[in-house]
């Protein structure tokens, strides 16, 4: 018997020796500090593992060429060593098998053309088989062949349509709203031809050759210019340009081959606050020889709009009209025989409307259309009555509707792909699903955990679904779209050849935000000798870009953030507040707010990640990014050098005034106000104090490469240290092979006060 004081004693015993034990764990982890000669073996296993990672095959994605009757489909599988070989599947039994015996087919191809073939790296520009599979056509070096499988008999043919296939996924296409409005000159009757002359607007009899000047008011300053007809060709839509010059920008080539001068490009590029052409709508009607002012704004952002007409009646057409600022946007209704309109919808926002993810499709034959809106905190598909504007959600709740693969007008279906409606997984995920246009009957295609990447056979009977995690290797599976049954598994990944080679799949970490709150998601990858008595510095591969979410979800053994983790790093990518994808309020941290780049948030997940993984050191903390990324990274350092050590900064755009119009208003606003400046890393750059390197292309045609020479100027004027490095003839690049090396360098030196192997040094 254990009296209750002997009990406790052995309790507090037993606790102490815990606590101590922690403590002594605790004490014996030091920081990983390598010498030169463990600094090479490291650089030559990163290596030798991202090859050997890159020879193992993942099929990720299994893109499908289906017969045009759907009945079955072929597709390529990807096999060790980067090479391949073709399967058919007969959609129906699900019978899969290999579509050719490849050596006997790459004998028949050597034959025909003379040229010796690898049996397991067969190409083929185009390929399509007949007959339950026992024939084929393919076509190579622009001849067409037509294969027996019987005897392998390979014959030339020339090509036919009967055995073409139809693409991989039948996805819903629109126009976009920065395409202007080009429409035919002839009218749809065909009795009338449009001319431009003199910037005014004439219409021409076809059978007469008479010319009508419609237009007085137009002059080479101010002219008449895009143009269209109403479908009963008793009218024109014209507009009166504004026209503004778009401004240059410039670079010049330092060491084009064969030249002793530099070479001098230029090339137009409109910047945030610069001047847009203004088209004013105008109405002509033919018979009275009218012009009629349309009684709205003139279109400032995005030029002509594309019109859409009632079904039936050349009355009424409708556009979409963007406000610059990105604040309010509207569908339009114009009465032609008054010029009167009104708004069949009408969003404003305080923050941002973003443009480029709205979905719209009109329905003239029911007086409907459709279109997505984030007007109640979600990207959400609403139906709305184009007579009286009535609008009625089809999709509902904490979730985000991504993309619309396609409308079915006869079962009055959608067809869409959204993010974060299964509860307990990852809330970027992407799942397909169908619903009917009155928000009943939704349908989840893919019910299974995973991030989702789905086809359909040309009849949409079948479906072919690809799905995984970022270490979950895919699965690929074959199904009926009525009832979403499987009909086979096609492949199904494994993780025993990754783990044979040493390394440490991707680790998913979620912490909170800084609303204490809001989960922020991301990716871990350790060193694959990692010694668990040892800390290491932690590196985040940052890109804060408001227009989109950028954590790999698909199965990733093999990146440039293992390659770098295997030098003694842990890795990580956080999508922070800011970034796409989630509610409107996750996203509108970004609204005039780039610099803070979800920086708060990510700062809060590594302090949680370094408290379930106390290898990570984030007391050696580094960044490194491209692009916006650049731009991220050295704002890391500018505005949180508590926490953010060293920087590796590509092709950054450092000021928000530097870079493109269009990316820039959409996030930070228009106009442009004293906020572009106070964010801008060239503003701020006295603030530096960490280690930075800059990479930059002389060529770069996405961000101008003076945006990073106009921060080296900075830095140099506030007498701050930096490395920068500008390659020749280089684009928007994260330097390439060689600046992928010297980041590498970089990070070695300043994070783990290690000296890189010297490429100087010949062995």
């Amino acid at each position: 018997m254990i009296y209750p004081i002997v009990r406790k004693s052995i309790v507090f015993i037993l606790s102490s020796l815990a606590f101590f034990q922690a403590k002594a764990q605790q004490q014996i982890l030091h920081p990983y500090a390598p010498g030169a000669t463990e600094v090479a073996d490291a650089y030559q296993r990163s290596n030798k593992l991202d090859t050997a990672l890159r020879n193992i095959p993942t099929n990720n994605d299994i893109v499908p060429l289906w017969k045009k009757d759907g009945s079955a489909f072929w597709y390529k599988k990807n096999l060790p060593n980067r090479t391949w070989e073709y399967y058919y599947v007969d959609a129906a039994s699900g019978n899969r098998k290999v579509a050719f015996d490849h050596d006997k087919l790459s004998q028949s191809i050597e034959k025909a053309i003379g040229k010796k073939q690898n049996p397991s790296k067969l190409q083929f520009s185009e390929l399509y088989f007949a007959d339950q599979g026992n024939n084929a056509i393919l076509k190579m070096q622009d001849k067409w062949y037509r294969l027996n499988l019987s005897d392998y008999n390979l014959t030339e043919t020339t090509d036919t349509s009967i055995y073409r296939y139809n693409a991989k996924r039948p996805l819903q296409q629109r126009r976009s709203r920065w395409q202007r409005n080009r429409e035919g000159r002839k009218s749809p009757d065909g009795k009338n031809e449009i001319l431009i002359r003199g910037g005014n607007l004439y219409v021409v009899d076809v059978a007469t050759k008479t010319e009508t000047q419609l237009s007085t008011d137009g002059n080479a300053e101010k002219p008449y210019g895009d143009y269209a007809w109403s479908p009963d060709s008793k009218n024109i839509i014209a507009y009166k340009t504004d026209p503004k010059e778009i401004k240059k920008v410039h670079y010049v080539l330092s060491s084009v081959p064969g030249t002793t001068r530099g070479e001098l490009k230029s090339r137009e590029y409109a910047q945030p606050g610069d001047d847009f052409t203004a088209y004013q709508p105008y109405v002509f009607n033919l018979a009275a020889k009218r012009a009629t002012k349309i009684d709205a704004d003139p279109i400032d952002f995005f030029g002509p709009p594309e019109l859409h007409w009632r079904a039936g009646n050349s009355r009424y057409y409708s556009y979409e009209k963007v406000d610059r600022g990105h604040q309010r946007f509207r569908v339009i209704e114009v009465d032609v025989t008054t010029g009167k309109t009104k708004n069949i919808i009408d969003e404003k926002t305080k923050t941002f409307i973003y443009e480029s993810r709205i979905y719209t499709r009109y329905l003239p034959k029911t007086n409907e259309m459709l279109y997505t809106s984030e007007q109640d905190g979600w990207q959400h598909l609403y139906l709305v009555n184009t007579l009286n504007g009535k609008q009625s959600l089809i999709t509902k709740g904490n979730y985000v509707v991504r993309e619309i693969d396609s409308i079915d007008v006869v079962k009055r279906q959608v067809w869409f792909r959204a993010s974060g409606m299964n509860a307990g997984e990852d809330p970027y995920f992407i799942h397909y699903y169908r619903i009917g246009f009155d928000g009943k009957g939704l349908v989840n295609l893919t019910p299974e955990k995973g991030n989702h990447n789905l086809s359909f056979s040309p009849d949409r009977k079948y479906y072919i679904d690809t799905y995984s995690k970022v270490n979950v290797p895919p699965v690929s599976e074959l199904k009926l779209t009525t009832s979403t049954k499987k009909v086979t598994e096609l492949e199904h990944g494994k993780t025993d050849s990754y783990l044979a080679t040493g390394v440490k799949l991707p680790e998913v970490f979620v912490a909170k935000g800084r609303d204490g709150t809001t989960d922020i998601w991301g990716v871990v990858c350790f060193p694959s000798t990692m010694d668990i008595n040892k800390t290491y510095p932690v590196i985040e591969n940052i890109y804060a870009g408001p227009q989109d979410s950028f954590v790999p979800k698909n199965f990733l053994p093999a990146s440039e953030m293992q390659s770098i983790a295997e030098l003694g790093f842990i890795v990580v990518q956080i999508d922070g507040m800011g970034t796409a994808n989630r509610s409107k309020a996750f996203h509108d941290v970004c609204w005039k707010n780039l610099a803070d780049a979800g920086l708060p948030d990510r700062i809060l997940w590594m302090k949680a990640m370094a408290t379930k993984y106390p290898n990570a050191d984030i007391t050696r903390v580094g960044v490194y990014g491209t692009s916006a990324g650049g731009q991220n990274s050295t704002g890391a350092l500018l505005f949180h050098p508590e926490f953010y050590k060293a920087a590796v900064s590509a092709c950054g755009c450092h000021d928000n005034r530097i870079d493109k119009q269009w990316w820039n208003e959409q996030w930070m606003g228009y106009p442009v106000g004293p906020h572009y400046g106070e964010q801008s890393n060239i503003t701020n750059a006295a603030k530096l104090q960490g280690d930075l390197f800059l990479i930059v292309g002389e060529a770069d045609e996405n961000v101008p490469p003076e945006s990073t020479y106009r921060l080296a100027d900075a830095l140099i004027k506030a007498n701050k240290d930096f490395d920068i490095l500008s390659i020749p003839g280089m684009g928007h690049s994260d330097g390439g092979t060689y600046g992928r090396r010297r980041k590498r360098d970089f990070f070695v030196k300043h994070l783990l006060n290690a000296e890189p192997p010297n490429p100087n040094v010949t062995k």
